[in-house]
């Protein structure tokens, strides 16, 4: 998309990350025959090896086959986050079911899974280091706080397990998390909301010595929310130093220390919910989280050749996190329960990426191995009396998951109607689970079964046209068993799970100032994993989910831009050990997203925007006997950069018309529970660019 004719800053008539992200991949495939332009440019360069900076990417323009979404620095301050979620309503058919629960987890929505971020449905990785929680309240859970919005470089969505770099929990996809490196800059963005609410975020790239730079990130997030006893307060902060020591050979050392804690008022019924939205159930005790995390690795990039390159890495995580949650235990009584979670990581990884000209196409590639031991102490009670334990423990125990993995990725664009892309990744996990002291609860807990699989993924792009772009994609994905059934001996002989996808799609430029792109996928689960009896299980299950997903943005006029982000999914159980669920929907995943916005330029340096978002009907259980409706919003916002300071000041009001809705519906005891969204809120803050 040429936006170049454009009488603006160059910052601020940045399209959306859609038009960036398919602007790029047209020029990929084009040869970067008009790599000019700037966004262009930024996302091809990229792939040239001395910029690599994590596991491997050098094979990055393949992302090309398959769906993907790429936001990037200008674009998330554009977007004036708190929390990195938020930037989720941009692409098409994701949405997030947000608990309102502080220091917890939300539930994120792709590709007809309903559990990425709470639980294992989406694989989430920062520089490399994976945030998913292998057993903490759910396997796969991730805390996405643990991340500045100011410090993001690159955030990219790949839908569906097509990315070899990765394995478990990449099932519905991955979100890829790289912060800023190298660069010289000073961020500074702080405002004031409703709820009492501070934000104050910090970002500086500072070249301290020839070859030498220091990155440093920091947020502070204090709020005392929009219900009684909702308070939040979360502070980050990150560094990463860095030192070419020559041409060839950069090591770096980076770090993040993450402290949240705040209170929870509950969920509510529906009749709560009906007469007073922002209320507490009584039954509700003093519920909250807190936790403590931290992160420290070390990078290795030695060039061995103008086309070799071999980056090493290890990395080390410390997390403590504690949770106590109010829930119904039947239609009458409610019970409080506590969950805390130590964790120990270590890991480390090797790989070598080649970008090289053959006689027959240029090729990149990548290959590499990388191992992990992680260890979670874990403890569960349940009754207790406003935090105070009053039974014996349901859970005291010790799990350990090891696993061993190689993968391998390459592009090779043969010809503009032919070029293909290829990925495989084997995985091997070990581990094993022992008890810490006496126990009232029946989980399993033993050795895990030596267990391993091999992922597939391909996909082939063609440029048919100029302008027109077609993709197709199959790719292979996997799941362990889930929580304590992997160490149980009946599940010894027990096979992974298995997601198959198959993608056609099509990025279209019609005209000068559209682009289009469109998918529609397939994807089906088998070998699902069942309770046959207490400790036995098997394969038993299949799943079928189909969807589209549709993304545009048309510069309508030189000073109006319109970006629309559309899904819509549908899934069906097709075999399960309980046949009234056979045809029934997977719970928890909206029949539609939308999100629609328009962006204004009344006057130079004045910006405006207006954005309606839609989450449609779904499923609250696996039986399909509740449904939640769905809501609608509209949210608004204006900037003014003040000229030839480096400053922006921005006012953004949520919820505009105030709208009465729900963010999350489940079913916990036989009772359905809201989770109330926020009313109208209103926000000012400063940005600053030193």
């Amino acid at each position: 998309m040429h936006l170049a004719s454009r009488t603006m800053k160059p910052s601020r008539f940045r399209p959306s990350p859609l038009a960036a992200t398919l602007c790029a991949l047209f020029s990929f495939s084009a040869n970067a025959a008009s790599a000019t332009e700037s966004n262009q440019t930024d996302t091809t360069t990229v792939a040239s090896l001395p910029t690599i900076e994590i596991k491997g990417q050098t094979a990055r323009g393949a992302a090309a086959a398959y769906s993907s979404t790429e936001l990037g620095t200008q674009d998330i301050q554009d977007a004036h986050i708190s929390h990195p979620q938020e930037l989720l309503r941009k692409v098409p058919g994701m949405s997030v079911q947000s608990y309102q629960l502080s220091g917890v987890g939300d539930a994120i929505v792709m590709r007809g899974f309903g559990g990425g971020g709470h639980g294992g449905d989406i694989g989430v990785v920062l520089d490399g280091i994976p945030l998913n929680e292998a057993m903490s309240h759910a396997d796969g859970y991730v805390d996405l706080n643990v991340v500045v919005p100011l410090e993001i470089d690159r955030f990219t969505v790949y839908k569906g397990p097509v990315s070899a770099l990765y394995g478990n929990f990449n099932r519905a996809g991955l979100m890829a998390i790289e912060t800023r490196k190298h660069e010289e800059y000073k961020d500074v963005d702080v405002s004031l909301a409703s709820h009492s609410t501070l934000d104050a975020q910090a970002a500086f790239g500072l070249k301290i010595g020839e070859g030498e730079h220091l990155n440093l990130a920091a947020q502070h997030y204090r709020s005392n929310g929009f219900r009684a006893q909702s308070r939040n307060d979360r502070s980050t902060l990150s560094a990463r130093w860095s030192k070419q020591a020559s041409r060839d050979f950069e090591f770096s050392i980076s770090g993040r220390l993450h402290h949240s804690e705040g209170d929870n008022p509950g969920y509510l019924t529906g009749a709560q919910f009906a007469v007073d939205p922002y209320g507490k159930d009584a039954r509700a005790m003093n519920d909250g989280a807190k936790k403590d995390f931290a992160t420290l690795r070390a990078d290795v990039r030695y060039t061995l050749a103008s086309e070799l390159t071999w980056l090493g890495f290890a990395y080390t995580t410390q997390q403590s996190f504690s949770r106590w949650f109010s829930r119904p235990a039947n239609t009458i009584n409610w019970r409080q329960r506590e969950e805390s979670y130590d964790r120990t990581v270590y890991g480390a990884g090797m790989s070598l990426n080649g970008s090289h000209q053959t006689a027959i196409t240029p090729l990149k590639w990548v290959a590499g191995i990388e191992t992990f031991r992680e260890a979670t102490d874990y403890e569960y009670y349940d009754g207790l009396n406003n935090r105070t334990r009053v039974n014996p423990a349901i859970g005291d125990r010790t799990s350990k998951l090891n696993s061993l993995s190689a993968f391998g990725e390459l592009d090779a664009p043969m010809h503009p109607l032919f070029q293909i892309s290829a990925g495989l990744r084997w995985d091997r996990f070990t581990g094993d689970c022992s008890r810490n002291g006496p126990e009232t609860g029946t989980d399993p807990c033993g050795a895990l079964n030596r267990t391993s699989h091999a992922s597939p993924k391909i996909g082939v792009r063609s440029q048919v046209a100029p302008g027109v772009l077609l993709r197709t994609s199959w790719s292979e994905g996997f799941a362990l068993p889930s929580t304590f059934a992997k160490y149980a001996l009946g599940a010894a002989h027990l096979d992974p799970n298995i997601f198959r996808q198959t993608e056609v799609g099509a990025q279209i430029k019609p005209m000068q100032g559209l682009v289009l792109d469109v998918a529609a996928y397939r994807m089906l689960s088998s070998d699902e994993i069942r309770a046959v009896a207490a400790g036995l299980y098997e394969n038993y299950g299949r799943t079928r989910r189909t969807g589209v997903e549709a993304s545009a943005l048309w510069a309508a006029h030189r000073s109006v831009d319109l970006h629309l982000a559309w899904g819509s999914a549908r899934s069906r159980v097709l075999e399960n050990g309980n046949a009234a669920l056979i045809g029934n929907q997977v719970a928890g995943v909206p029949r539609s997203t939308t999100t629609l916005g328009v962006t204004w330029r009344a006057a130079p340096s004045w910006e405006t925007s207006l954005t309606w978002r839609h989450v449609g009907r779904y499923a609250v259980n696996d039986t399909n006997a509740a449904h939640y409706n769905g809501f609608s919003t509209w949210d608004a916002g204006v900037s003014h950069d003040l000229p030839s300071s480096g400053l922006r000041i921005y006012a953004v009001v949520s919820n505009l018309t105030d709208k009465v809705h729900a963010t999350s519906s489940s079913m916990i005891g036989g009772t359905q529970l809201y989770t109330p969204g926020a009313p109208r809120a209103f926000k000012v803050g400063v940005q600053a660019r030193f």
